[in-house]
């Protein structure tokens, strides 16, 4: 009885720590969706800046620069900093290569 409870308390306690985690990890995510852009050639250009930023110590820039822009277009989000971070935009963590391998850097 005693090592039920004990169990009961233990995943009761490591629940309500994942999800206050998680809360913060949430509201503090510092990603801004595209502006309300209508012109192809604006969101280019607002993909452009976020991708130079995500792509910045990449190792092969161009093929980061090329994928980050075209999951920027299509999600309208780029997660902040230039690695991780894909929390942020849901869209662009998602989407997969033919071979199930994240598409977005």
């Amino acid at each position: 009885m005693k090592i039920t409870v004990c169990i009961f308390f233990v995943v009761s306690l490591l629940l309500i720590t994942s999800s206050i985690s998680s809360a913060t990890i949430l509201d503090g995510g510092a990603v801004a969706p595209a502006p309300e852009i209508k012109d192809g050639a604006e969101l280019e250009k607002w993909c452009g800046g976020k991708c130079e930023v995500r792509c910045e110590e990449a190792g092969m820039k161009d093929r980061c620069l090329k994928y980050c822009g075209i999951c920027c277009k299509e999600c309208k989000c780029v997660p902040s900093g230039t690695y991780g971070n894909k929390h942020e935009c849901a869209c662009y963590r998602d989407k997969l290569t033919s071979k199930k391998t994240p598409k977005c850097p």
